[in-house]
């Protein structure tokens, strides 16, 4: 058993659907979105692998703006911002709140780990109902590297004052499980959508379809 929930925020949390009207009012197809965030972290990975940082909006306009102009739209600060602030306007799944408290209840310490701002998910914490049940809300804007790097986990278990085996992360991204299990944490996949796990990643050491599937294999894991 773990004592700390280490929580990855967008997509884990967040559902990022809504953005995609957004890339498509700015004249972007609708799939830009998804390239938009691969691409960001894409580009975030690099600069980590190559021993420097930028914060996740930095790196995000400089994605949109490339995909933007390959579009023939002028890259404005107003169409730029229009696209970009409905990060701060995201609503959480349904089973996130319902989960989190279970697994608050169940006596485990609860944090998010974000390659983002922290800040920029306060609003949808707090309309969500979740901001009481989060002992920390953490970005990799201490440590300057992105997840998965050893430090952004690192971070964590320091603010916890844990060490990293008893902690446990939980992530829809296999990219970000894989990196939490060679840190030494758990990995707990949230499998939303039924994506086979790739075989050239760490084994996560649960695999779940929600937060609440979670919290019914933490108390069954308890017994």
């Amino acid at each position: 058993m773990v004592d700390v929930l280490v929580l990855d925020v967008n997509e884990t949390l967040s559902d990022l659907e809504p953005m995609r009207d957004r890339f498509v009012a700015a004249g972007l197809a609708a799939h830009s979105l998804d390239t938009w965030f691969a691409s960001t972290l894409r580009d975030g990975f690099a600069l980590t692998a190559a021993g420097t940082y930028a914060d996740f909006r930095t790196v995000g306009v400089d994605v949109l703006t490339a995909q933007l102009v390959a579009a023939g739209v002028e890259p404005t600060e107003e169409i730029i911002g229009s696209v970009l602030s409905g990060m701060t306007q995201l609503s959480l799944h349904p089973d996130v709140e319902p989960g989190l408290r279970r697994l608050r209840d169940a006596g485990l310490r609860i944090v998010t780990l974000t390659n983002g701002s922290a800040a920029m998910s306060e609003r949808m914490f707090t309309e969500g109902g979740i901001m009481p049940l989060l002992e920390h809300r953490l970005d990799v804007a201490t440590p300057q590297r992105w997840k998965p790097h050893p430090a952004a986990y690192q971070h964590a278990a320091d603010v916890c004052g844990v060490p990293v085996e008893r902690m446990a992360l939980v992530a829809v991204h296999p990219w970000d499980i894989d990196g939490a299990r060679r840190a030494g944490l758990q990995g707990y996949y949230l499998d939303r959508r039924g994506t086979p796990y790739p075989k050239a990643f760490l084994d996560p050491d649960l695999v779940v379809p929600d937060l609440l599937a979670l919290a019914d294999a933490v108390q069954e894991r308890a017994k």
